[in-house]
């Protein structure tokens, strides 16, 4: 049996993760940067990049690349940073991303289908596809 997790840490994380939905990159970096996993992950799976691709946080997600978190991570749905910034037609996160090396055909859907899906022909022209 485990044990239930420090409620503080718990406020502790759930804070970070508003941070990167909140795209409050200095806060971030300054957290990464003390010690906090930059691939730390919530209970979906969904990392920080994840969270700050989604809500549109370029500068966010470059900063957290930076610090080594991974551009390809999949949530528990398979679903990458990519994907999500495809989805959410962010632009200037999926260059964050193609630019760190984010795979276009990484997850499920990849950010190549949630483009074609959504008719976003800039990202598949970032993306190389048609």
């Amino acid at each position: 049996m485990s044990e239930a997790p420090d409620p503080e840490v718990v406020e502790l994380a759930t804070k970070i993760f508003d941070l990167a939905r909140q795209g409050r990159t200095e806060e971030l970096e300054a957290y990464v940067d003390a010690g906090v996993p930059a691939d730390l992950t919530n209970d979906r799976g969904d990392s920080l990049v994840m969270l700050a691709a989604y809500h549109g946080h370029a500068g966010a997600v470059r900063a957290l690349l930076a610090r080594g978190a991974d551009a390809d991570r999949v949530n528990d749905r398979g679903q990458t940073p990519l994907a999500g910034a495809a989805f959410k037609g962010e632009t200037e996160v999926t260059r964050a991303l193609l630019e760190a090396g984010a795979d276009p055909a990484a997850g499920t859907p990849s950010a190549v289908d949630t483009a074609r899906m959504f008719a976003r022909t800039d990202l598949l022209e970032l993306f190389g596809a048609q």
